[in-house]
């Protein structure tokens, strides 16, 4: 590491303060680091955010170890795999990161999402910052199980008495305040091995993002967002669903299915190891089985000193599209049970690894009758070749997260960022 690079410090209110890097630039911004702790892979991207954009610094890949379906099984593992993926992007970025706030994607089939309403009484005065701060508080006091955590309150809308749809009450005058949140809660077991595994990598854990809402924040955009779309994120243990309308959340739900659903499947129905058989779906894999060449024939390896079996293409897709279609149908009843299906007008976003599976959006259009295309990461400079990949999206928007919740932060009290460190230290 160059000498003239300096290491973040934090102030009294542990706020990150900005890291120079000796670059000689005068319009250094402050650092932000996503860290995407996958099933499949972590992705660690360290971005440089300034007031209008998000320059791409580095970013570290590595297979990921430690994990089954989002949750963390092995800590040592899941440390180690930390480490590198961290390495490389300091390494890319050319600075420390043991310093600076991280954000955390945390996803699992243990993530709850449901909608919850608040009141206040205003007495026909203005409407302050701290009135929007006790509606929210009202919203939020709801009974959740003894292991589970919120993780997010999100705001939809705000009510001034007959007056709906109102995104921002301040200054409006009214006798009471209503307001309806999205809450996300996690399994607190979940969380506290996710925060450890970060601490014993030497990171400090800003906030935990649930995955869906960091991959919005990259490959949807406002009209998207305002119209009314649905964002799915089909990773390797799970696959995200989340729905935007009128500009904000509307609902979220995880189901405990991905790619490695898929991988599994061939190789059990292939009878050959896991690694070739993700090999297979990589090279020759599709979600539709009627549009491959029926005598295209692929080799597959077996188990211990067997010759490779002669399997036709079709046969391996036909064993995928069944997965598939599962996964897709289990979405499109969410969607249809929510009462979303009839508000998603600007269609269905896939992202994630699985979402370059050949065909899948063809086959995702059969399913939900609405238009879908695939998601990559937008709103980025710098070094974003590696980035702009579906498999990428939750680590370029937890980054975009931070620049906004940063920002937020910057125009509301001092301290914000001490008091998530310590409700995360509280639940170690």
């Amino acid at each position: 590491m160059d000498d003239k690079k300096e290491l973040a410090v934090m102030d009294e209110d542990d706020a990150p303060v900005p890291v120079t890097r000796g670059t000689g630039r005068h319009d250094q911004g402050e650092l932000v680091v996503g860290l995407d702790i996958g099933t499949t892979k972590i992705c660690c991207v360290v971005g440089e955010v300034f007031e209008d954009h998000v320059d791409i610094l580095g970013v570290g890949t590595v297979p990921s170890k430690g994990l089954k379906k989002g949750v963390v099984v092995n800590i040592e593992s899941t440390v180690n795999s930390i480490r590198q993926a961290v390495s490389l992007a300091e390494e890319a970025a050319g600075c420390d990161l043991r310093s600076v706030y991280v954000y955390v994607g945390i996803a699992g089939n243990h993530i709850k999402g449901f909608n919850s309403p608040g009141i206040v009484a205003i007495n026909n005065r203005e409407i302050k910052q701290a009135d929007i701060d006790e509606v929210v508080a009202a919203a939020r006091t709801v009974k959740i199980s003894e292991n589970q955590r919120i993780i997010h309150v999100m705001p939809q809308e705000y009510m001034v008495d007959d007056h709906t749809g109102i995104q921002n009450p301040i200054g409006m005058t009214g006798v009471r305040l209503v307001t309806n949140v999205h809450i996300v809660t996690a399994d607190i077991g979940a969380v506290h091995n996710l925060v450890t595994c970060c601490n014993k990598a030497g990171l400090e854990v800003a906030e935990l993002v649930l995955e869906s809402i960091a991959s919005a924040n990259a490959v949807l955009s406002k009209d998207e967002m305002d119209l009314g779309v649905a964002l799915i994120d089909i990773g390797g243990g799970t696959t995200d669903l989340a729905v935007f309308c009128d500009g904000t959340i509307r609902h979220t739900c995880e189901i405990g299915l991905g790619g490695h659903n898929l991988t599994n499947d061939l190789s059990v129905g292939l009878r050959t190891p896991l690694q070739d058989a993700e090999r297979l779906k990589e090279d020759y894999g599709g979600a539709i089985a009627s549009v491959v060449k029926p005598n295209l024939v692929v080799d597959v390896p077996t188990v211990g000193d067997h010759e490779p079996r002669k399997v036709t293409q079709k046969v391996l897709v036909d064993i995928l599209e069944a997965r598939v279609i599962e996964i897709l149908e289990i979405l499109d009843r969410e969607l249809i049970a929510s009462g979303q299906k009839n508000k998603i007008n600007g269609g269905v976003v896939l992202t994630g690894g699985t979402a370059l599976l050949a065909n899948i959006v063809e086959l995702a259009e059969q399913v939900f009758d609405l238009p879908v295309r695939i998601g990559y990461p937008i709103g980025l400079s710098g070094k974003t070749e590696e980035l702009y990949n579906p498999r990428c999206t939750t680590a370029a928007g937890l980054v975009l997260f931070g620049r906004n919740k940063q920002q937020e932060m910057a125009r509301q009290e001092p301290g914000v960022f001490a008091k998530m460190r310590d409700w995360l230290k509280k639940i170690m």
